[in-house]
């Protein structure tokens, strides 16, 4: 048979056995052109350049001093840290990941021989194989993931993997390799490379790992989404017997949720959400972490104190008055809270009685009105574009004349809007605006009279700052939250002496004691100047003030913008302003600054007015001994009762004639008259008596040539 087959093969052409045989060899070198071709590897990086160019999916804030104070995740695809080197590693881990993935690390270049054939031999016996993928192809899949991406997982990419390894073992040292590894491989969750996944899972640095926390995270590797009772088993293989009862504990606590954040010490998550905006960023602050912390406190103490259901949000800043520094910086606490995330430092919030001072500052630096000048605090309404409005205090009450002194100190709203028709809207406006208020975009006309009120939109920060000009006698600089920033240019936007005497009066415990008492939470046990304030509607309740060196400003309020219960002027802010304080000046109280040289003294009496005489302080060229009301000839007639806006009850029981409303005027009205309802009443004489007629009314006063004067509007119920 032999014989005969060869006979056959002898009897072929020469010329056609040599063309089978380059056809042959063709086809071979084709296949393995292409064999080659369609098993060739990605490119391998270099080591360096992969580490240097790692991504955290992180940011990191840090304090003056360099320690951390808080972190923001950036990046939402995946959750890794800064990368790891190899000498941050504990030992233990380094062992337990070889041991259980490539005992035979360190002898081969790549591709374990031994296991391969290992594996081979295990799939024709039908017993259970180990796998035979080593560290560096592990690496080589996670450096390329279409190579081992599910679907394509047969033996061409299984080739593909073994060169990419080759290459990388011929580029990189088997430190490098493991290092890359342990940066790179997936473990619990999200959780991407050592660091990552130790902070994960055990609230730890990798270097601190011991034997059974290793152990348990690099059980994890060949399903990181396995049982706990699977990845006890798989850890109980790489330690002793008598390690299993603590591995199964450890396997039961990395499993559960909520560890992501065990490193973080979360002392100022809205700022770090306001300055980290990319992955990686480490920022340096100016954030000082004793006064963060204890800022932290005394608001989380008072909003504890007051509960939920009165007001729900806070934030604190602290300013150092000098520098510019910001030392503290809480946006808020999170208790109760509807609207944790919002940042209450940054929100725009309307001001209340917090912008008077300002106001009255300018007044006082162009010297047309003095601590001890006097405004009328009772009813006033003023005609606008959108009708009239009706300025009224706090408590609805009038105190008659009073002094600045008095007005600012127990925040009075008429006598600051009387104060405003002096400055002007807009002048006042752009006060504001140079002082750092950049939420007032608009001109004075849109604000209108409120703006002496605070109806504008302003946020903590800017509250800070501006009364920190005020604590450094009028020079003006921009805030500095991270260390690097440049110091600013200083403007001199007040006048030292106004500013100084506005400070002086915000320091005046006996001028507020008629509205806020002897002993409020504004009182201190050393000098400081503090002003509260509370929106329309009782939505937000601020307290700022300062001392020579520090500035302290804080916020309450609900910040969905809901009203809150039972607050005050100083059951609000003022106790947390009053914690912070005395806790930063337990070194050295607080003291006035020195009083500028444009700034005199002069002993003041009051001439019909209940205010006692007194040493009060005056820009130079404006003191005056004796201050009194301007005489009754003086004053613009006005309607001084009925009250604009009051409303009058009519009893039913009482007939009709027995039931009046007596019309009190002031100021020379001396042929004048009076219209109710737009037809005439009677002369301005004595004291007119209104009948008492359900409905809403106009009552004005007419001159001799019939144009009013004055008006008011009430109700009778």
């Amino acid at each position: 048979m032999s014989g005969a087959w060869q006979r056959a093969i002898n009897r072929i052409d020469p010329a056609l056995r040599k063309w089978a045989l380059v056809s042959f060899l063709g086809t071979l070198l084709i296949g393995a052109a292409t064999l080659d071709w369609i098993t060739r590897p990605p490119s391998v990086p270099d080591f360096a350049d992969l580490r240097d160019k790692w991504q955290p999916s992180e940011a990191w804030l840090y304090d003056r001093d360099g320690h951390l104070l808080d972190e923001v995740r950036v990046d939402f695809n995946v959750r890794r840290l800064a990368w790891t080197r190899l000498n941050a590693t504990s030992p233990a881990l380094r062992d337990a990941v070889i041991a259980a993935e490539d005992r035979r690390f360190y002898s081969h270049g790549g591709v374990d021989w031994l296991a391969l054939a290992g594996t081979l031999k295990a799939r024709l016996t039908g017993q259970r194989s180990r796998g035979a993928s080593t560290l560096t192809m592990q690496l080589a899949a996670y450096l390329s993931p279409d190579i081992g991406k599910p679907g394509t997982r047969g033996w061409l990419s299984k080739l593909r993997q073994m060169r990419a390894a080759w290459a990388i073992e011929d580029d990189w040292s088997k430190a490098q390799v493991l290092e890359g590894y342990l940066n790179l491989a997936p473990f619990r969750g999200e959780a991407q490379g050592v660091g990552a996944a130790a902070l994960t899972l055990f609230g730890k640095a990798p270097a601190t790992l011991d034997r059974r926390e290793s152990a348990v995270m690099i059980a994890l590797l060949p399903d990181p989404a396995a049982s706990p009772a699977k990845i006890a088993d798989r850890a109980c293989r790489l330690l002793p017997t008598s390690d299993c009862p603590a591995l199964r504990a450890l396997a039961d606590s990395a499993a559960a949720p909520g560890r992501l954040r065990a490193l973080d010490p979360g002392l100022a998550p809205h700022l770090a959400a306001r300055l980290l905006t990319e992955p990686g960023m480490e920022v340096t602050t100016t954030i000082d972490p004793r006064i963060q912390a204890l800022a932290n406190s005394a608001l989380r103490h008072q909003l504890e104190g007051l509960g939920p259901r009165r007001v729900r949000d806070g934030a604190v800043v602290v300013v150092d008055n000098a520098s510019g520094e910001v030392l503290a910086y809480v946006g808020g606490v999170g208790l109760g809270s509807t609207a944790a995330a919002v940042d209450g430092a940054n929100a725009l919030r309307q001001a209340g009685s917090t912008l008077k001072p300002h106001l009255y500052a300018q007044l006082i630096e162009k010297k047309w009105l003095t601590a001890a000048s006097i405004l009328e605090d009772s009813p006033v309404q003023l005609d606008t574009a959108s009708g009239l409005y009706v300025p009224r205090n706090y408590d609805n009450a009038f105190m008659g004349p009073v002094t600045v002194r008095r007005a600012l100190a127990n925040s009075l709203n008429v006598p600051a809007v009387r104060a405003l028709l002096l400055d002007g809207v807009q002048p006042f406006r752009d006060r504001l605006w140079d002082l750092g208020y950049e939420g007032l975009e608009q001109d004075g006309a849109y604000y209108g009279y409120s703006l002496a009120l605070g109806s504008a939109e302003v946020t903590l920060m800017q509250q800070a700052n501006a009364y920190r000009t005020l604590a450094n006698l009028g020079r003006w600089s921009a805030l500095r939250l991270r260390k690097d920033d440049p110091a600013g240019d200083t403007r001199q936007l007040v006048d030292p002496g106004a500013a100084w005497i506005v400070g002086d009066m915000l320091s005046d415990a006996g001028a507020r004691a008629g509205t806020f008492g002897v002993d409020s939470a504004l009182r201190l046990p050393f000098w400081a100047a503090a002003k509260t304030g509370t929106s329309k509607a009782m939505r937000d309740n601020w307290c700022i003030g300062y001392s020579d060196r520090f500035t302290v400003a804080v916020w309450v309020g609900n910040l969905e913008g809901d009203p809150m219960r039972a607050i005050s002027g100083t059951s609000g802010a003022a106790p947390v302003w009053r914690d912070v304080m005395i806790a930063l000046h337990q070194d050295r109280p607080g003291k006035q600054p020195a009083r500028p040289a444009n700034v005199q003294g002069q002993r003041v009496t009051f001439a019909a007015l209940a205010e006692p005489a007194r040493a009060e302080w005056f820009m130079a060229g404006t003191a005056q001994s004796t201050m009194a009301e301007a005489p009754a000839f003086a004053r613009r007639p006005r309607i001084t009762n009925p009250v604009s806006g009051a409303v009058y009850a009519f009893d039913p029981d009482i007939p009709a004639n027995r039931q009046s409303l007596g019309v009190v005027l002031s100021g020379p009205t001396e042929n004048f008259r009076l219209a109710l309802d737009g037809r005439a009443f009677a002369d301005a004489k004595g004291t007119p008596q209104l009948p008492m007629i359900p409905g809403s009314h106009l009552l004005a006063l007419l001159d001799e040539s019939g144009r009013t004067v004055d008006q008011v509007r009430f109700t009778v119920r």
